[in-house]
């Protein structure tokens, strides 16, 4: 099936041919090859740039949503929906969030029937627990491991259905016309061989954006925007990068201290405030009283995010320039029992989660925007699909907790489902695609591999991070955009100057992910410059209240140099989920006290 190819240039790539090629095997790209498996479709290549199983989706902690009304009998999707739309400041696609919404209470059952290992209630329903602004408890989980637990089940589900699979292969660009999708060309890190899949449809299942930021809960190799960035030099569009969602809840450590530094930002779970988790400053305020004294602690990300911003702003931070949170009203058992990881993560560094408070901060999380596709997952390139974390259009300008994971199974169906009904034939790349495109990238890969500069490409990610952060971040304005994308070209004439080593060596793997993270970050910063209102995630303080008419998506094109952008409206939701956005429901976050 592969073979080694000499091609008249000279450059030596290796071939693969496969009906279907799904990038990424974390659940979003699991899920699609499970529906492409199950009905029929047996050529087809699962691949990932990490060892199989090893994909971001395991960092994923809290829960999954779906209106199964365990507690709460009067949850139903529309509900589910509303609060979807609400949370997105309703700039989200209607008829994406109805797609989610209507179809997650079956698979949830679905995944409990594959063995999921979800948390359960005495009477042996799975569990649910309330998440930031979702009106009744729909937050289905697995103890607080709830993204392992979801990957091991599908990866097991995907075993059994004998779905090929191939691990460390970096892909670092789609062979395309601009048109249509002819398959990826990338570098299998583990022989250093550059490597051609060719495909007759093509699905991105490769994350998000989120690490291009310095404060981040992803791994460092993660997320830096390979997906949106691939498919934006393929020929399709991506839409609302601006919208950035920093999670209230990173850890804030001590740099100076070997043991802590590297947690720096790491996710502290939602669960932990699901579960009752409380909110102090370094004065000992229980400050989200004054910020929001209905939803308090499990108001909205962005709610609860700019609500700590302004704390430490304001001189009422902690050591760490965070805030405190606090679990230890709850018994020790209960902690330990609903928050195992987090209580063993804190175990490990010697603090008692169940005794005392732990420092949090502000941290990028997830980015809402991504690459646009229509309702089945496809973008404009034919043959091109994403899902998961890459595609845009759910969540709309802040996602809701618990949301994710949803969307990764549902679009990952979704898109499996019409990519098998066209009854893919094995993929063909085109003589003058293959002479005019992947020729010269391989090429190219082989150049920038053992190449000599004076930056190193972890330095130059570093850099860019730094940029995002400090002209991009949680609090926004003109200025500071049009500075940092002035900076932005400073960041991208460095890396052309990188010393980089050879294929397939980290330092190699860093380098690709400047390009695809110096792609993302510019539409990040052109939008949020463009955006100029407040909305969800995206709050600039020079421009601080939402604007009726900025209820319009921003799409981004490729141009010459850079990018361009057009705006579209927004649609509107069902008839039935217009009733529950009528009906105002809320949640009442007293319950839990």
């Amino acid at each position: 099936m592969s073979t080694p190819e000499d091609t008249a240039s000279a450059v030596d790539y290796e071939t693969e041919s496969v009906g279907v090629l799904v990038i990424g095997a974390g659940a979003a790209g699991a899920r699609a090859a499970i529906e492409l498996a199950e009905r029929g479709v047996d050529d087809l290549l699962v691949v990932g740039k990490r060892g199989h199983g090893d994909a971001h989706t395991t960092w994923a902690r809290g829960g999954i949503n779906g209106a199964l009304g365990t507690h709460d009998p009067e949850d139903d999707w529309a509900i589910h929906a509303a609060d979807t739309l609400n949370e997105g400041h309703f700039v989200n696609d209607p008829a994406k969030v109805e797609t989610v919404t209507r179809a997650m209470p079956d698979h949830l059952r679905e995944l409990d029937d594959w063995g999921m290992s979800f948390s359960r209630t005495d009477d042996g329903e799975i569990d649910q627990r309330y998440f930031g602004a979702q009106s009744f408890r729909r937050t289905a989980f697995a103890g607080d491991h709830t993204g392992e637990s979801l990957l091991d089940t599908l990866v097991g589900r995907a075993q059994e259905l004998e779905v090929p699979y191939r691990e460390n292969l970096l892909v670092t660009k789609l062979a395309a016309d601009g048109d249509r999708v002819y398959g990826a060309v990338g570098v299998d890190l583990d022989t250093e061989e550059p490597t051609l899949i060719e495909a007759s449809e093509v699905v991105l299942a490769a994350g998000g954006y989120a690490a291009i930021y310095d404060r981040h809960t992803s791994r460092d190799d993660e997320n830096n925007g390979d997906g949106p960035a691939l498919a934006l030099d393929a020929g399709a569009s991506l839409m609302d990068t601006e919208f950035v969602q920093f999670h209230p809840t990173g850890m804030a450590v001590d740099e100076s201290d070997p043991e802590w530094a590297p947690w720096r930002g790491r996710l502290v779970t939602e669960a932990v405030r699901g579960e009752g988790g409380r909110l102090y400053n370094a004065e000992g305020e229980r400050f989200m009283e004054r910020y929001s004294p209905d939803q308090m602690e499990l108001d909205a990300r962005d709610v609860v995010a700019r609500a700590i911003a302004q704390e430490v702003r304001e001189g009422r931070g902690t050591e760490n320039d965070g805030v405190y949170l606090d679990i230890s009203h709850r018994e020790a058992d209960f902690v330990q029992e609903r928050l195992p990881r987090m209580y063993e993560r804190f175990q490990d560094l010697g603090v008692d989660l169940s005794e005392e408070p732990v420092e949090v901060a502000p941290t990028a999380h997830y980015g809402m925007g991504g690459v646009a596709v229509d309702d089945y997952g496809e973008t404009d390139v034919s043959g091109l699909f994403a899902v998961g974390e890459t595609m845009a259009g759910v969540h709309g300008a802040n996602r809701l907790g618990g949301n994710s994971l949803a969307e990764t199974v549902v679009y990952g169906a979704v898109a499996g489902e019409r990519i098998a009904a066209r009854d893919p034939e094995p993929g063909t790349v085109p003589a003058a695609v293959r002479e005019s495109l992947v020729e010269p990238h391989v090429a190219g890969l082989t150049t920038l591999a053992d190449s000599d500069g004076e930056h190193e490409p972890r330095a130059v990610l570093d850099d860019l991070q730094n940029l995002l952060w400090d002209h991009a971040g949680l609090l926004r304005d003109g200025d500071q955009l049009r500075e940092g994308l002035d900076q932005l070209a400073e960041v991208r004439d460095a890396a052309e100057e990188m010393a980089v080593g050879p294929l397939g060596s980290r330092s190699f793997e860093f380098a690709v992910d400047v390009g695809f993270s110096l792609t993302v970050a510019e539409t990040v910063m052109r939008g949020a410059l463009e955006r100029d209102e407040s909305r969800g995630a995206h709050y600039r303080t020079d421009a601080t209240d939402p604007d009726p008419e900025w209820r319009r998506n921003i799409h981004y094109h490729a141009a010459d140099v850079g990018v361009t952008t057009t705006t579209e409206p927004v649609g509107e939701p069902s008839e039935t989920v217009q009733t529950a956005l009528d009906e105002g429901h809320e949640l009442d976050y007293h319950q839990l006290e």
